[in-house]
C-alpha cells in the first residue's frame, strides 16, 4: 500500500510503501472488540465494596416480640430490606483483569491500523518534534493536519518534548509504535504517524511475530 508523506505544513513530500501485512488486512471486528474490552477491564480498579447482613453494625436482638403486635416478623434490624441494613449480593473488591492471547492483541492492532488506512484516517507525517515544548507550537501543526478532530500521534520513541507540548490538549493522545493501545487507536478520528514509526511498525508487526 502506498501512502503520501506530509510535512508539518501539510505539503506532500513523497510516497512511502506500507506493509500490507500491517496496513492492508481485512477488518476483523471481533478481535477489535476483544482487545478494547480487555484494555478497559484491565483498567478497572475493582475497589467497590458493600457490607452484607453479617457485616452491618447493629444488634442481633429481635426488635420486638414475635406475636401480638400486628407487625412483620423481624429477626434483627440488619435485614437487607430495612434502611441501614445489609446489601444483598453487593459488590466486593475483585480483580477484573485478564490476559488476552498475544496473537489476538497483535491482530487487533494490525486490524485497526488497516481500518484507519482504508478509511483515509491515517496520515503519515515526516519525523518532527517540538523543541520548545510549547502547546501553541504543536497546536499549530495539529490545526493543519488534524483540524480539531480527536487525534492520536504514533511516535517512533518516547519523545518527552512533544508529549510536554501536547499534555494540555484534551483531544490528543500519544502512542509509541511498539506500545499501541486499541482503545485510543480505534476511537481516534485522525491518526498521525511519524514516518519512522510507520517503517518500524512494518518490522515490529509484519515480520517479528514473536515480539510483543
Amino acid at each position: 500500500m502506498e501512502k503520501k508523506v506530509y510535512s508539518v505544513d501539510g505539503k506532500e513530500l513523497r510516497t512511502i510503501n506500507l506493509d500490507d501485512n500491517v496496513f492492508g488486512l481485512p477488518v476483523n471486528e471481533d478481535v477489535i472488540y476483544y482487545a478494547i474490552n480487555n484494555e478497559l477491564a484491565n483498567l478497572r480498579v475493582g475497589t467497590a465494596c458493600t457490607k452484607g447482613r453479617a457485616e452491618v453494625n447493629g444488634s442481633n436482638a429481635k426488635p420486638y416480640k414475635q406475636k401480638g403486635t400486628g407487625r412483620a416478623r423481624r429477626g434483627d434490624k440488619k435485614s437487607p430490606i430495612l434502611v441501614g441494613g445489609g446489601v444483598i449480593f453487593g459488590p466486593k473488591p475483585r480483580d477484573y483483569s485478564y490476559a488476552l492471547p498475544k496473537k489476538v492483541k497483535r491482530l487487533a492492532m494490525k486490524t485497526i491500523l488497516s481500518l484507519k488506512a482504508q478509511d483515509d484516517r491515517l496520515t503519515i507525517v515526516e519525523d518532527f518534534t517540538v523543541e520548545s515544548g510549547k502547546t501553541k507550537d504543536l497546536a499549530k501543526i495539529l490545526g493543519v493536519l488534524a483540524k480539531g478532530e480527536r487525534t492520536v500521534i504514533v511516535l517512533k520513541d518516547d519523545d518527552a518534548k512533544i508529549k510536554q507540548a501536547g499534555r494540555n490538549i484534551p483531544t490528543l493522545s500519544f502512542l509509541s509504535y511498539n506500545r499501541l493501545r486499541a482503545h485510543d487507536l480505534y476511537y481516534g478520528r485522525k491518526v498521525l504517524m511519524l514516518e519512522s514509526a510507520a517503517k518500524n511498525l512494518a518490522d515490529f508487526y509484519g515480520t517479528n511475530e514473536g515480539a510483543e
